[in-house]
């Protein structure tokens, strides 16, 4: 079971509308898809980045697990993460691990024809989602629309939505956002804010008060997920949970976020941190310190490493990467009444729609 050289393609995709958050704006969207063979049997793993990932995995990680086992998977990981030494882990690197992991993981349940979330073994047969979306740009129609969707629509019983507009220089109008968006899912609905960062300290602090008279619960990244005193002083003056970690990139950044006390709920993206190998590693730490985790964005490859912790929260199902995946893969899941069940199919129950996706392929 030799892997053979792993195969990289790049997609962009535009947004549907246009989109921001408290600290960025963007109008389109860049998957980057690694697939990885033995025999007859191919994993699929993906993160979502700058092309500049695709480059990187093709060119210095694919020939490091060509010839390897394909069950060894935390042995390729090691492999993986010993030679970026020099380029350094966060960013590029990282992401690219990722995707590659992602693969590993998936070829290996394929080749055990088992789910992924059996292979791993499950704690739990259903996963939470939450909606994820409301950016800063949208008018408060399409807000409306989006929440109403999930919570109505769909019965996703906890959404998300941008605040922090215009690196959180507008802070009157996050409010009367919250306020309409609160009309519109009504009181049961669990309502969750993500300030992208944008915020000082004191500031998020008067901010986490306002939105918890509105029932917010949730107050994800009110400063700079690296702002591990400002994330404290934060979540110790506010009633919502303080939620960070989507962009830790390996196990030490986790492990000073948690020994910071910075965090309520750590949030772990194996898109970023190193695939599920990390992922579960994140999680594990995360326990043992008596924190729930949340994946964080591409909810249909952390689905099923979700399903196998006793410590999960939920996942995100992100707007942006939500849309992506369901254009570029047969498999993907139903959120209806929010929750999925990723225990369908061989591997992650995913595969790629590679022909139908071809005219937003960049490399």
């Amino acid at each position: 079971m030799r892997l053979r050289l792993p195969a990289v393609s790049v997609y962009t995709v535009p947004t549907d509308a246009p989109e921001a958050d408290g600290t960025l704006a963007w109008d389109t969207t860049t998957l980057v898809l690694a697939e990885v063979s033995t025999g007859e049997a191919t994993g699929t793993g993906w993160t979502y980045g700058p092309p500049a990932v695709g480059d990187f995995l093709r060119d210095h990680l694919a020939p490091l697990v060509a010839g390897r086992s394909a069950l060894d998977v935390p042995a390729l990981h090691d492999r993986l993460v010993r030679a970026v030494r020099h380029a350094g882990r966060p960013g590029v690197a990282g992401c690219a691990i990722s995707a590659l992991d992602v693969a590993l993981w998936d070829l290996k349940a394929r080749l055990l024809e088992l789910p992924l979330a059996r292979l791993l073994g499950t704690a739990r047969e259903r996963v939470p989602v939450y909606g994820s979306g409301g950016f800063t740009t949208y008018h408060d129609k399409h807000l409306a629309a989006q929440l109403n969707g999930w919570v109505h629509g769909q019965h996703i019983p906890r959404v998300k939505m941008k605040i922090g507009e215009d690196r959180g220089r507008a802070v009157p109008r996050d409010l009367a956002r919250v306020r309409a968006a609160r009309e519109v899912v009504g009181e049961r609905a669990e309502l969750y804010v993500d300030a992208g960062g944008a915020y000082t300290p004191k500031q998020a602090v008067r901010v986490g008060h306002a939105v918890a008279d509105l029932g917010v619960g949730w107050f994800e990244e009110p400063v700079p997920s690296d702002d591990l005193s400002g994330l404290r002083l934060v979540r110790d003056r506010v009633v919502c949970d303080v939620a960070s970690g989507g962009y830790g990139y390996d196990l030490p950044c986790f492990a000073r976020m948690i020994a910071a006390g910075a965090v309520d709920c750590l949030q772990v993206d194996a898109t970023r941190c190193g695939g599920i190998t990390e992922f579960l590693r994140a999680a594990a730490l995360a326990q043992a310190h008596g924190l729930e985790v949340s994946a964080h964005g591409a909810p249909h490859a952390h689905a099923a490493a979700a399903a196998s912790l006793p410590n999960l929260r939920h996942i995100e199902w992100f707007h942006d990467h939500v849309r992506i995946e369901s254009m570029f893969f047969d498999g993907v899941l139903d959120p209806t009444g929010g929750t999925v069940r990723p225990t369908a199919g061989l591997g992650h129950g995913l595969t790629p729609r590679t022909d139908e996706v071809e005219d937003f392929r960049v490399a």
